[in-house]
């Protein structure tokens, strides 16, 4: 089974003993799942990144690049044009990880946001016919991928700039010491449960600003709503609890070789006791100096 973004298991590249330097990304996922996005993201955060080469010529590339550019930090797009990769995956993969310091970056979406953005592009999807059938094959075809892979990033939720931000987050050179890169989350329960995520709250024990008149219409990034929630005792003993376990896991993430951790805080619909929650935790991530990333998806 894919090794998900959440949780990130990988050691740092520099932990892993090799037979050569260089850094090798592979970056793949569904057809409108955002690799063209993560790809450019990761050439701002350095990479040298090639698109589609025949995988024959993947080895002998990568030794051409580090010679004449000195690039150590390779990208190389694959998706499901490039059937002569995808027909022996494990082993092409597993030759590649020999030889080289290797990670595989995998995009998802739910298919039925795949849809509405292929319909909201109007582009046809590489596999053409039916988009529903398209995107359901290119699954199956994409599956050694995504098992192979070292993250999986489900971008159903996310923006072009939310996803660049993300990766660049992910795969930047780190500056002074902000060794592990945190993505908080509020959501409403009865939209679903975001997926991949590595720490996940339940907040509806908490008093309910939706049914306080004049609280109802604002959401807990309002400093009305978010006096409210943490008006009330429980609260803030959630927050020190909370951010004891923080303060306690975040330092043996670190050492463990995490780059990246998800939490997500989640109330019934995500508008107001969530949110309130994770802008008071970004103040406390803030002070930890670490990259954030945060996303109200349900505000």
């Amino acid at each position: 089974m894919a090794k998900r973004e959440t949780p990130d298991t990988v050691k740092p590249l520099a932990a892993q003993k090799k037979s050569r330097g260089s850094h090798v990304l592979i970056v793949s996922g569904l057809s409108g799942s955002g690799k063209t996005v993560a790809l450019r993201a990761v050439e701002d955060a350095g990479f040298y990144c090639v698109d589609n080469i025949p995988v024959s010529l993947i080895s002998s590339l990568i030794d051409k690049i580090s010679l004449q550019s000195g690039s150590m930090r390779i990208a190389i797009g694959i998706d499901i044009r490039e059937k002569e990769f995808l027909g022996d995956i494990n082993a092409v993969i597993a030759v590649l990880r020999k030889k080289f310091l290797l990670q595989i970056l995998y995009l998802e979406a739910e298919p039925e946001v795949l849809v509405r953005r292929f319909k909201e592009t109007r582009r046809p999807h590489p596999l053409g016919g039916s988009l529903e059938k398209a995107i359901a094959a290119e699954k199956k075809a994409l599956s050694g991928l995504e098992t192979n892979a070292d993250r999986v990033i489900d971008t159903s939720t996310l923006t072009p700039h939310e996803l660049r931000k993300l990766v660049t987050s992910i795969y930047a050179p780190k500056a002074g010491h902000k060794d592990l890169a945190v993505s908080i989350i509020s959501f409403g329960f009865k939209y679903g449960i975001p997926q991949n995520i590595d720490l996940l709250f339940d907040v509806r024990f908490l008093p309910n600003p939706h049914f306080v008149p004049g609280l109802r219409d604002l959401t807990g990034r309002n400093k009305k709503v978010a006096d409210f929630v943490f008006s009330h005792p429980a609260t803030k003993q959630f927050m020190k609890k909370v951010e004891d376990l923080l303060g306690f896991l975040i330092p043996h993430y670190i050492r463990e070789g995490k780059s990246y951790i998800s939490i997500a805080f989640g109330c019934t619909g995500g508008r107001h006791r969530s949110p309130a929650i994770v802008e008071e935790i970004s103040r406390f991530i803030a002070k930890k100096n670490m990259d954030q990333h945060i996303i109200h998806r349900d505000s």
